[in-house]
């Protein structure tokens, strides 16, 4: 009788325990199927002067050749170079999960005896990405927009000087605004463990110095454990990230690791005692790729977004007010009307809709000039 009297006591408790479960706690689990489903994107632009690595290092953080079919230049070729933009894109994936990675690399940048206003190319290519992804979002067909807006720009500087160049100053001062960069001191294996440690010091005061905002990293939650504190705080320390690429295999006390080898010894891409080659691409792949994201479509679009509206809401009102002035003055023309189509009130708002997206659209363009212009003139 006891042991009924338990069970049936167990069951009461299951039976309550029932009643009080609704089910959204498989809410992570649904939006984790749906997005391994869909798959991931991610645009990366890689930029700074040739010669400093940028596309070992890509290859090294994706485990990948992105750059097999790259003609190299000569000096000759390379002088009369100007600033262009090349994409790579390539799917990868691991252990069930999709990533559509886009590579933009920015070659012939910084190359030139005269660069002033090379970042011009680079900046006009963000909100060229920007404003395409603006006409989709205002088009008709919304459910599948690409998503091409760069989500992060590694800015690499020359470990070969006091700290900031001009140059280095000029680019993330006229793209700090539109997207997250990351600074990354190249090829760290020519400076010594002291001079890199001094130099990231030097590094990080001018970019203060100099009102640069670089992608901050989200401060972590008091509910955070303390070894997610913990790498957080070696990131933050870790800014610029001074990394080593390499893509060829050495053997190190009898094992097979990425690196290079030098007559004094073997410098080791994933060693954390080596460089922060191993942080960078943590911070990028698994722990930081969607608040990069969330940055980009949450400040540098929407900043982009407003922009492109308050210069819409403009012209409207100046439009307005010249058809006003247009009918007051007694010169209005009638709405042409098209011929063959009926008059219904269904077809009537198609007309009217597809009339205020070809306006919204021309409006776009003029917006879009005359930022040009306004660029021009600075």
């Amino acid at each position: 009788m006891d042991n009924i009297a338990a069970n049936s006591e167990m069951n009461s408790d299951t039976e309550d325990q029932d009643k009080e479960y609704v089910g959204f706690a498989t809410l992570p689990n649904q939006v984790h199927r749906k997005s391994v489903k869909k798959g991931f994107d991610f645009t990366l632009m890689v930029a700074g002067e040739s010669g400093l690595g940028k596309s070992t290092l890509v290859n090294s953080l994706f485990l990948t050749d992105l750059y097999k079919d790259r003609k190299l230049l000569n000096a000759e070729e390379r002088i009369t170079q100007t600033v262009e933009i090349t994409k790579h894109t390539v799917d990868i994936e691991e252990k069930g999960v999709k990533l559509k990675l886009t590579i933009v690399d920015t070659p012939g940048f910084g190359d030139a005896v005269n660069n002033t206003e090379c970042w011009k190319s680079v900046a006009d290519y963000i909100d060229q990405q920007f404003e395409q992804y603006f006409r989709d979002e205002s088009g008709l067909n919304r459910k599948n927009i690409q998503d091409n807006r760069v989500h992060c720009c590694l800015y690499f500087i020359s470990p070969f000087g006091h700290g900031l160049r001009p140059l280095d100053v000029e680019f993330m001062k006229a793209l700090h605004e539109k997207v997250n960069i990351v600074p990354i001191l190249a090829k760290a294996d020519t400076l010594t463990p002291s001079e890199v440690k001094k130099k990231k010091i030097k590094i990080r005061e001018e970019i203060e110095q100099y009102g640069i905002k670089i992608y901050q990293f989200p401060d972590c939650d008091s509910d955070e454990d303390e070894d997610f504190k913990q790498q957080d705080l070696e990131l933050k320390e870790s800014i610029p990230f001074a990394v080593i690429g390499s893509n060829t295999v050495v053997e190190a006390k009898g094992k097979r690791v990425r690196g290079r080898l030098y007559p004094w010894g073997i410098v080791e891409v994933e060693n954390p005692a080596h460089c922060d080659f191993v942080k960078l691409r943590n911070m990028l792949v698994r722990t930081h790729m969607q608040d990069l994201k969330d940055v980009t479509r949450e400040t540098h679009y929407e900043n982009y977004r407003a922009q492109c509206i308050q210069s819409m809401t403009r012209m409207v009102v100046k439009e307005r007010k010249r058809n006003k002035l247009t009918r007051e003055s007694g010169t209005d023309f009638p709405i042409p009307v098209v011929p063959g189509v009926a008059d219904s009130e269904t077809e009537k708002l198609i007309r009217e809709k597809d009339e205020e997206l070809r306006r919204m659209q021309e409006m776009l363009q003029r917006i879009q000039d005359q930022m040009d212009t306004q660029k021009d003139s600075y």
